[in-house]
């Protein structure tokens, strides 16, 4: 076995499983319950997902080429509630998967242990996949604690229902 290589598989897959969970939590909102947050120094689920979006534009895009940090990125804006449908949210949401996945997919076993930079710190290709993870499981765990806080009784659940 080439531990490299199931390196990849393994956190391709829970990338991929981290995905379908965010959106099986996604698509039980409504379109107003997307934008719905506590209280305005709270994200809502189409602000995490603009942000989760940008960053993964700007990371994985000409990832062994160029920084993570690309200037055509503005973070605080990904900040800004200029989104209004839940199909922008869902653009949103596959065009920062499919860049991010895509990169993914060419990564192979040699590249693990070359250099890339995010915001001009260098990372091994492991260490920028391992804190992709942490970012992305994170903004995950909120759209889905968001999401089941807002179906309440209402909520099916993602993962093995209680006492079963």
């Amino acid at each position: 076995m080439n531990i490299g290589r199931e390196y990849l598989k393994t956190v391709t897959q829970r990338f991929r499983e981290m995905k379908i969970n965010a959106e099986k939590a996604i698509e039980q909102l409504t379109e107003s319950e997307l934008f719905w947050s506590p209280n305005e120094e709270c994200n809502n689920v189409a602000i995490i997902v603009k942000h989760m979006s940008g960053n993964m534009v700007s990371r994985w895009t000409d990832f062994f080429t160029t920084d993570g940090e690309k200037p055509f990125r503005n973070r605080d804006d990904e900040f800004v509630g200029d989104i209004h449908t839940k199909e922008q949210v869902i653009e949103l949401w596959e065009l920062g998967w499919n860049t991010f996945l895509t990169a993914l997919k060419d990564i192979h076993e040699d590249d693990l242990l070359k250099t890339i930079t995010i915001r001009n710190e260098p990372h091994t290709v492991i260490k920028a996949i391992e804190r992709q993870m942490y970012h992305y499981s994170y903004h995950v765990g909120q759209i889905v604690y968001i999401a089941k806080n807002i179906k309440s009784s209402n909520w099916k659940t993602l993962t093995i229902p209680r006492k079963k």
